[in-house]
């Protein structure tokens, strides 16, 4: 690999290093509360239905089920998902075990956090001031199934004060991780203060072999004016940050899935409310201030961070998925594209990656090209150069002035080979950004060791860490450096500067060190890419600086 392709990567990664901590800095910091804590409750965030045309209405059926003398269990049932809720609290979700995605382990994820009690919840305060009783079981009004819409509803009840109750309807679609949710506080209206507070508590669980890695993209979520502000919490301490005025929805995510509550109607939210801490995994909780005095209706979504599923909800959801800076996010969106519409007609997404590595490297082959001959142009007129320097080099500015009639003179730019290759940059973050976070590739595997795509093609574990590197030692960064030292040979052969030679083999290690911890799909478009290149250099000429001579 040339100078100048190996200072684009180096670039490259000194920015994937550093975006990090440069968003810690201009990331905004909300507004904390004003009264400490408030609430222990959390926000759903709510995802847009596939069936748009059916009329949401709140049911209260009449015929009671069971009573609230002890928890029932529910089981919902649909092709994507498989979910279990109690009555606890008036809906806590125990399970909710998702059939399209497995662990390490082969079992299905499971999005709720083990010992989860309340996470649906409500909370609100009587007109003396004292918490409303929510935390018993509810009683089960009714379960049933319409056949015509594919859904299935549940409606639970609970007396708050004698004959007034309060309800919450929960229906579920098939084909969809949507579930629709109506609260009907108004027989209790007259009787409560107006603040109510709903949302949800307990934050989400863990999914990935690599929990550091999986943790690093937890975080939670408020869209407000079409504004997306966000907490992520650093502290052992309970953190908690109130955002006033009217919320269109509000999140939680990990890596690969979300909970989001999205309200019918935003302009009846007042505020919203985020918390968290790490306890002892970074845990966060969600709210929304309702008013009691009508049925408030929500779209509450518990699913993937798939990017069409999620952009289909059309509220703006799909802003809590990283792409990249705003000028990256277009390309990193359309190798989504690309990648998933090369996948309906290739199964394995290893194989869906050479291909797309090829006709990548047809795209730019322009570039690559211009690049190619630029260097090798640089390199015929070499000893020229050197032989200024030691003509002139008690007189620099004399020296620039040669330099340049040289270069003129050769029909030589000195930045033909860099600009190339940094162009080339905005595709090579957005395919980071794509191979790293979209749950597509997520436990995708290719051949042999390479068990999953979004993941280190990790052999074994080092009994110590390294720094940059990490303990695992992966086998496609080996290879890739391989590919990188053989390019570099090509493009310099034997009159390479040792200044140069230094800085090509310390960028090398560093890139080593660096892509250990990536992912293997990562890893595996690199490593193509280079030997792609490799055989484009043995049918690009090198031409001599006399070609490019201006006649």
């Amino acid at each position: 690999m040339d100078r100048n392709t190996l200072l684009a990567f180096f670039l490259i990664s000194l920015v994937l290093v550093f975006t990090p901590k440069y968003m810690e800095l201009v990331s905004p910091t909300p507004v904390a509360t004003e009264n400490g804590v408030l609430p222990t409750d959390s926000l759903i965030v709510k995802s847009e239905r596939k069936v748009e045309t059916q009329e949401r209405r709140f049911i209260k059926p009449a015929q009671v089920v069971s009573k609230n003398t002890k928890e029932t269990l529910t089981n919902v049932n649909t092709s994507l998902y498989s979910l279990q809720i109690s009555s606890l609290f008036g809906g806590t979700v125990k399970s909710h075990l998702l059939n399209e995605y497995m662990t390490s382990d082969s079992q299905l994820v499971n999005i709720i956090k083990p010992g989860s009690h309340k996470n649906i919840f409500i909370s609100g305060k009587d007109l003396d001031g004292r918490d409303l009783p929510l935390s018993e079981n509810w009683t089960l009004q009714s379960f049933s199934r319409d056949p015509v819409s594919n859904s299935q509803a549940i409606v639970y009840k609970y007396e708050v004060f004698p004959d007034k109750f309060i309800y919450k309807n929960f229906t579920f679609y098939d084909n969809s991780y949507i579930i629709d949710l109506a609260l009907d506080l108004t027989s209790i209206s007259q009787d409560i203060y107006r603040d109510v507070f709903f949302g949800w508590t307990g934050g989400l669980p863990t999914t990935e072999t690599n929990t550091k890695d999986d943790l690093s993209y937890f975080n939670s979520y408020v869209y407000q004016g079409g504004e997306l502000e966000n907490f992520k919490t650093g502290s052992k301490q309970r953190e908690e940050y109130k955002y006033n005025g009217q919320s269109e929805w509000v999140a939680i995510r990990t890596k690969y899935f979300t909970t989001a509550i999205i309200p019918d109607s935003p302009q009846k939210i007042r505020s919203a409310v985020l918390s968290g801490q790490i306890d002892p995994i970074e845990t966060y909780d969600m709210s929304v201030l309702i008013d009691p005095f009508d049925v408030q209706t929500f779209r509450l979504y518990m699913g993937p961070l798939e990017f069409e599923r999620i952009k289909d909800i059309n509220v703006g959801l799909e802003s809590i998925m990283d792409f990249g800076w705003s000028f990256i996010r277009p390309i990193s969106k359309g190798v989504l594209f690309a990648l998933k519409e090369l996948h309906q007609f290739v199964p394995n997404y290893g194989v869906v990656l050479i291909i797309f590595s090829i006709l990548v490297k047809l795209l730019v082959y322009p570039l690559t090209k211009k690049s190619y001959q630029s260097t090798a142009a640089m390199q015929a007129v070499a000893p020229e150069i050197n032989a200024l320097k030691e003509k002139y080099q008690s007189n620099p500015q004399k020296l620039n002035q040669a330099t340049m009639e040289l270069y003129k003179k050769k029909g030589v730019n000195p930045l033909g080979g860099c600009l190339p290759m940094l162009l080339q940059m905005p595709l090579l973050l957005a395919l980071f950004q794509v191979f790293r976070s979209t749950i597509e590739l997520r436990a995708e595997p290719f051949v042999w060791w390479i068990k999953d795509l979004s993941s280190p093609d990790t052999i074994f574990y080092l009994p110590f860490n390294v720094p940059i590197y990490g303990d695992q030692v992966a086998v496609l960064p080996v290879i890739m450096v391989f590919s990188m030292f053989v390019q570099q040979k090509m493009m310099t052969g034997a009159n390479q500067q040792p200044q140069q030679k230094m800085m090509q083999s310390f960028m090398m290690g560093f890139f080593f060190l660096l892509f250990n911890t990536f992912p293997s799909g990562l890893n595996l478009y690199y490593t193509l890419f280079n030997l792609l290149t490799i055989a484009q250099q043995k049918f690009i000429p090198k031409e001599d600086a006399s070609t490019n001579k201006k006649q």
